[in-house]
């Protein structure tokens, strides 16, 4: 089985380094023609330069490939704007749109201030939802399109000094929930990824013995699988060092109180109430 993306039109957003880079330039190979968008700015989100989306552009062209290169931050929604406008007059479509992009501004809650919990959430989040917006009506047109959303393992388990940027992150399995559903009707297929890579974003969060076996090519495998025609819808795909496994949210069959129903009841039912064994997730 051979996957081939030829004729595709893939944006990528954050491709300038880690990840973004390493899923545009798998699509690539692959036969997808990639926009290769990047702020250029540092971790925390500052700054910003076109130089690392157009080294990126380089090497998919020095491949054969074909790609072009874009510095909206994902943040303004008219830089987007100007993304989808710069990828339809190359290329005519939009297949698939990875939203990648990303900052840190990590702190404990408590030390936290308001303005670093906001900015994360406008890039993660609200990034997320203006890419998402701005290709759907082309998606629906086509009858087509994959989107990858990217969680995190601290948007779904929780991180210490990481609550902006958890909350971002499980916001976008909420926001995918949805979308499974509106865009079922014009095959558009919506999944997450939970990625755990060695990164500039991970490189002073783990030891180097651990950062060796995180290549960030094992995400990109599964994160192009769920660019594929045969991708499912609403997965959450998590991906380390070369194992992949999936993550839901599960419900059990819970105790019935009734009209009987009272604080104390339940109190003196929480261990069963609470009990995930035989737990499914929803709708299965």
């Amino acid at each position: 089985m051979s996957i081939d993306l030829k004729d595709k039109v893939a944006i990528v957003t954050g491709a300038g380094g880690g990840l973004g880079r390493c899923h545009a330039l798998e699509l690539a190979r692959r036969g997808a023609k990639v926009v290769v968008n990047d702020l250029g700015g540092s971790m925390d989100g500052s700054g910003g330069s076109s130089e690392a989306a157009e080294k990126v552009v380089a090497e998919i062209k020095e491949a054969g490939g074909e790609a072009i290169a874009n510095g909206s931050s994902v943040s303004d929604r008219t830089g987007v704007d100007n993304l989808v406008k710069q990828t339809m007059d190359a290329f005519g479509r939009i297949d698939i749109l990875i939203n990648n992009a990303g900052i840190l501004r990590d702190k404990s809650f408590k030390k936290m201030e308001l303005d670093d919990f906001q900015i994360v959430i406008d890039v993660h989040l609200m990034g997320s939802v203006n890419c998402t917006k701005a290709v759907w009506p082309i998606m629906s047109e086509q009858k087509y399109g994959r989107i990858v959303m990217t969680t995190s393992p601290s948007g779904l388990y929780g991180n210490f000094g990481q609550a902006n940027y958890g909350a971002a992150k499980l916001g976008l399995v909420g926001f995918m929930n949805t979308l499974k559903i509106e865009g079922q009707k014009n095959n558009i297929r919506i999944n997450a990824i939970s990625p755990v890579a060695a990164t500039r974003m991970t490189e002073n969060l783990m030891p180097e013995q651990m950062l060796e076996k995180l290549a960030p090519e094992m995400v990109t495998h599964g994160v192009v699988f769920l660019c594929t025609e045969d991708a499912p819808s609403g997965a959450i795909l998590q991906a380390a060092g070369g194992r992949y496994s999936v993550a839901a949210v599960m419900e059990n069959q819970g105790v019935d109180l009734g009209a009987e129903a009272s604080v104390e009841g339940v109190a003196e039912n929480w261990a069963k109430i609470s009990d995930l064994s035989g737990a499914k997730p929803r709708g299965r």
